[in-house]
């Protein structure tokens, strides 16, 4: 498995002025890694992450799974939500069983999918509760799960833990990162949290404020479970907050310039 994002560009048109999210991105992420990308608000990465979802057209380049150009969304890519997008009128285990109705899975492989979903996820027991009924975390983690449910070759997380206080956050990162080494789904993943990137990710991108350009590609090689705490995983944290940094100050310079000479 190969995911190939070449050259991908994004312009919006607002009242006929063109503002460009994103110019020229391009990267790969190999079969098996965690991939997050890392940057400001506003800097590109959720519409580059709908991008390769086939939830939005690029305006130029293209994403290439497998060799075959994306263009449109498809079983192959799995997404979960930043508000996990659980049908609220659907048990726990249709939520999970939706994904493989729509992808005509046989009964008895769905059954056996479900059972095998549930044990990774730890929630034997819990199929005929109602979304309303769960927990934060347990509601990540079967948002989790069905996006696996359809078994795709590329999972995609939109901030899947940005609705949650630090805390909780801190501990679905754990479960999510148990969840994930059980399965080794290829997955890219969207945050703002310099923390969670290096806790989950094998490789951090991190994007400018403008155009999305990728000013760091940041291999994150600690070994799993990762402990906060470790010198290795301290030095790599501050290392990406100084990038982070540097990557601030020099849009906060570029804007001040632009500012001054239009005032010139």
């Amino acid at each position: 498995m190969e995911l190939k994002i070449e050259n991908v560009s994004k312009v919006f048109i607002n009242d006929h002025n063109d503002h460009t999210v994103l110019k020229d991105v391009s990267f790969s992420v190999s079969e098996g890694q965690f991939v997050t990308l890392l940057g400001p608000s506003g800097c590109g990465k959720t519409t580059l992450l709908t991008i390769i979802a086939g939830f939005q057209v690029a305006s130029g380049g293209m994403i290439l799974l497998n060799g075959r150009q994306v263009a449109k969304p498809g079983p192959d890519r799995g997404f979960v939500f930043q508000n996990y997008a659980l049908f609220p009128w659907m048990t726990v285990k249709d939520n999970i069983l939706y994904p493989m109705k729509m992808s005509k899975v046989p009964v008895k492989e769905r059954e056996q999918r479900l059972q095998e979903l549930l044990a990774i996820a730890q929630l034997e027991g819990k199929e005929k509760l109602y979304p309303h009924q769960l927990s934060g975390g347990m509601k990540q983690r079967v948002a989790f799960i069905r996006a696996l449910a359809g078994r795709p070759e590329v999972l995609l997380m939109d901030e899947p833990l940005g609705a949650v206080d630090f805390q909780m956050r801190q501990i679905l990162q754990e479960e999510l990162e148990s969840l994930w080494l059980k399965d080794k789904t290829t997955v890219v993943m969207v945050t703002h949290d310099a923390d969670e990137a290096i806790y989950l990710s094998d490789r951090v991108i991190v994007m400018s404020a403008r155009e999305g350009k990728i000013l760091e590609d940041m291999r994150v090689e600690l070994p799993r479970p990762r402990d906060r705490k470790d010198k290795e995983y301290v030095r790599s944290k501050e290392r990406l907050m100084d990038i982070l940094k540097v990557a601030i100050n020099k849009e906060s310079d570029s804007a001040e310039m632009e500012r001054k000479l239009c005032l010139a």
